[in-house]
């Protein structure tokens, strides 16, 4: 390749990237100094290259003038934890029961190793993030929940549902310039009636291992968050999987309710966060594919986006 033909390839790369910046400047302008809620797990955590892109993601989103809140799950690490360690999982109707044994493992995993893992990654950029699980100052309240199997309650242990957040803590951290990442336990309290009041609410003691999409939405909705984001191992939602030429790039809240029962298992609970999130007063909830570097960058401050988002019925309707 000749000078001239270099000259005019760095050109076009140099004209490329500003017209990538210049997209981007309405949506930096619409959501600065908004929260965003981002549910970090799938191949984005496991995959180093993905993970460093997704804490430069993070970084990005700071410098920006967003603030990012990141809640996170680890069921691949819990898995190898625990296969480390002989203890035996058991599994009913596609859940695993949680005994005290697996409960100890889970927190160790989640708080202790990923979480930090993830804080570490971020502050290798500077002293931005701190860490924190749903166990401090009360963040997270969550009561046990089970499931049916072939139309019987099956008792899953130690799995909690989410019930209640007290958003103090972390906006201690956002007005300290700082960025929140969330492990996904939960003190387990013994009266959901009371648990939106966290004068009232009475814990048993026991900690709660606690779904981290729905955890994620709970947060996005007690911070009043202008987006939550899910990353995940798909490229967003189809209408009829698995037809790839189905992805449906936008929908309505009463659109994903109509079609929520008939979706495929493992998408139930990241859309009903979604719908959760959007129900209770957040902008935007989108479903990214975390094994594309800088998906969620794409998604948020390009016009075209790749997931999935999904809007109140208002923005269609109004």
């Amino acid at each position: 390749m000749n000078t001239q033909t270099r000259e005019t390839t760095s050109m076009s790369d140099a004209q490329d990237k500003a017209a990538t910046l210049i997209e981007a400047l309405p949506w930096i302008q619409r959501f600065a100094g908004s929260i965003m809620v981002i549910k970090y797990g799938g191949n984005a955590m496991v995959n180093d290259d993905l993970r460093r892109a997704f804490a430069e993601d993070i970084v990005f989103l700071h410098h920006v003038g967003i603030h990012p809140v990141v809640v996170h799950g680890g069921g691949p690490q819990i898995n190898s934890m625990l296969g480390r360690l002989g203890i035996e999982s058991e599994f009913k109707g596609g859940l695993r029961v949680t005994t005290p044994e697996a409960m100890d493992v889970v927190r160790m995993v989640l708080t202790g190793q990923v979480g930090r893992e993830l804080v570490g990654l971020i502050n290798s950029h500077g002293p931005y993030a701190v860490g924190m699980s749903g166990e401090d100052g009360g963040l997270l309240r969550a009561v046990r929940t089970g499931t049916v199997v072939d139309g019987e309650e099956v008792d899953l242990g130690l799995v909690g549902e989410v019930v209640g957040v007290d958003p103090t803590g972390i906006m201690d951290i956002l007005e300290a310039g700082r960025i929140p990442v969330i492990s996904t336990v939960a003190p387990e309290i013994v009266d959901p009636a009371n648990a939106a009041d966290a004068a009232q609410f009475q814990a048993t003691g026991q900690v709660l291992n606690v779904n981290a999409d729905t955890a994620a939405a709970a947060v996005a909705s007690a911070l009043g968050a202008s987006k939550l984001v899910i990353l995940t191992d798909v490229e967003g939602l189809y209408a009829n999987w698995p037809d790839k030429s189905s992805l449906i790039s936008s929908l309505t809240a009463s659109e994903l309710r109509d079609m929520l029962p008939r979706l495929e298992s493992g998408m139930i609970p990241k859309m009903a966060a979604c719908l959760k999130a959007i129900d209770e007063g957040v902008e935007r909830a989108h479903i990214v594919d975390g094994r594309l570097p800088h998906s969620m960058l794409l998604e948020t401050f390009t016009t075209a986006g790749i997931g999935t988002q999904v809007v109140p019925d208002e923005e269609i309707n109004g």
